[in-house]
This record gives C-alpha cells, sequence and structure tokens, in this order.
C-alpha cells in the first residue's frame, strides 16, 4: 500500500463506482486517531482487488473524517465487503469507539468542469443534496443547473478550481466534489455572493429553489491521505 499526499484523479476512465463514507468522531484528535486505526487495518491486509484508491479527508472543523474510494465496479466492492469488511470495522472501533457511520453511498461520476490553470487544492468543499425521492432526470437537471449558473457568471471567484458531480444509484443524491485554492477562498465566495452559493448571479435562485430538494449543504475538508495499491506505481 502506498500513502501519498496526492489528490485523486476525479475523472480517472477506469472509475466504476465511488464509495462516499462519513465518520463522525467530534474532535481533531479523534479525527488523528480515527486516520491512525484505518491506516493500521488497511496495512494488515492485502490489498482489495479493484479498489483504486482510497483518500482520507479531514473536514476543518474538527468533526468528520471523508473516505472517497473509486473503485473498479460495484461487483468488487461487493466481494470486499462480504469477505473483509467486517474485521476492518471492528479493529477501527476498539481504537476509536462510539464513530457514527453515515454511508458508504454509491455513486457515479455525471459530469465535470475544471478551470484550464489548476493549481493544487488547498481545500475540497463536498457539496450534498438529497431529493424527496429517487429521479435520475432530476438528479441530472439539478446539476445541469448549476452549470447554467456557473456558465452565466460575469466574474466567478478567483479561488474555484473544479467542480465534479456525482449522481448517487440511488437516484436521490447529489455530490459535488469541488476543489478550492484554499478555505478562505471557499468562505470569502459564499460571502461575497450573499445568497449563500458561490456565485451572484439570478441563475442560483433557480438551483436554490429546484423542485423537491429535500436538504442540502456543504463541508470543507482538507486532504490527509491518499492510498494506492503498490502495482499502481509498476
Amino acid at each position: 500500500m502506498i500513502i501519498s499526499s496526492t489528490f485523486p484523479d476525479i475523472t480517472r476512465s477506469d472509475v466504476g463506482t465511488v464509495l462516499v463514507s462519513e465518520w463522525k468522531v467530534g474532535s481533531p484528535e479523534r479525527q488523528r486517531a480515527l486516520v491512525e486505526a484505518f491506516l493500521a487495518a488497511w496495512e494488515e491486509a492485502p490489498w482489495p482487488q479493484g479498489l483504486l484508491s482510497g483518500n482520507l479527508f479531514l473536514s476543518t472543523d474538527g468533526e468528520i473524517v471523508l473516505n472517497y474510494a473509486q473503485w473498479t465496479g460495484d461487483e468488487a466492492y461487493r466481494q470486499f465487503a462480504q469477505a473483509h469488511l467486517r474485521p476492518h470495522v471492528e479493529q477501527i472501533d476498539r481504537a476509536v469507539p462510539g464513530i457514527e457511520r453515515s454511508g458508504p453511498v454509491n455513486y457515479r461520476l455525471y459530469r465535470s468542469g475544471v478551470r484550464r490553470d489548476a493549481p493544487v487544492p488547498g481545500c475540497v468543499v463536498i457539496v450534498s443534496v438529497e431529493f424527496d425521492g429517487p429521479d435520475e432526470w432530476r438528479q441530472r437537471q439539478w446539476v445541469d443547473t448549476v452549470f447554467e449558473a456557473l456558465e452565466a457568471e460575469t466574474e466567478p471567484h478567483p479561488g474555484g478550481i473544479s467542480g465534479h458531480f456525482h449522481l448517487s444509484v440511488d437516484g436521490a443524491r447529489v455530490l459535488n466534489y469541488a476543489e478550492w485554492t484554499s478555505e478562505e477562498a471557499h468562505r470569502e465566495a459564499i460571502e461575497r455572493s450573499g445568497q449563500g452559493s458561490v456565485g451572484s448571479g439570478p441563475k442560483w435562485r433557480q438551483v436554490r429553489s429546484f423542485p423537491g430538494i429535500k436538504s442540502s449543504g456543504y463541508k470543507r475538508y482538507r486532504l490527509k491521505h491518499s492510498l494506492t495499491s503498490e502495482s499502481a506505481t509498476e
């Protein structure tokens, strides 16, 4: 297993499914303890067949560890989960009791936008939207509405680097993996817009008032570790 600080290639063509898990631990100390326990559990086991990368992010508020895992497909993850997942979870729970788990949620990448001079991100913002029921057309339509709003911006904030929009397989959620130059840049963009979005144009009202949205929100993260197989570097 190779441990690095290299950001994942979100658009790599061999990814068949993305599994996103959130683990609420409540403090920076427990974030660090969870990451250490996670690494220890994975170092003691063979690398799962079909896992392309696992990426551990720490929320900047000290509350959550997020795992963004790229797999070749659903069957590869299913085989791993059936045969090996429980021992990993039990070992981590012994080291860090009381983890509040959410996920994993199964996503597919739908649409990406990346600026030409993209620098290395200083912050990743995970934007989550949940609808009141499954509807793949509605998922896609909401994402397309966001792109229309972005394209209509006359002065986009210079801190924005990319947006990678994922649709959940269950048809009820959208996740945007958004890269920014810094946490401060994203906060400034939100404050500058005056309407809770990263832009100030009128089309953002359509994004916020889109029919069927049950809940939405965002959280800022920093990459802690990226995990890949040793064979990936050969």
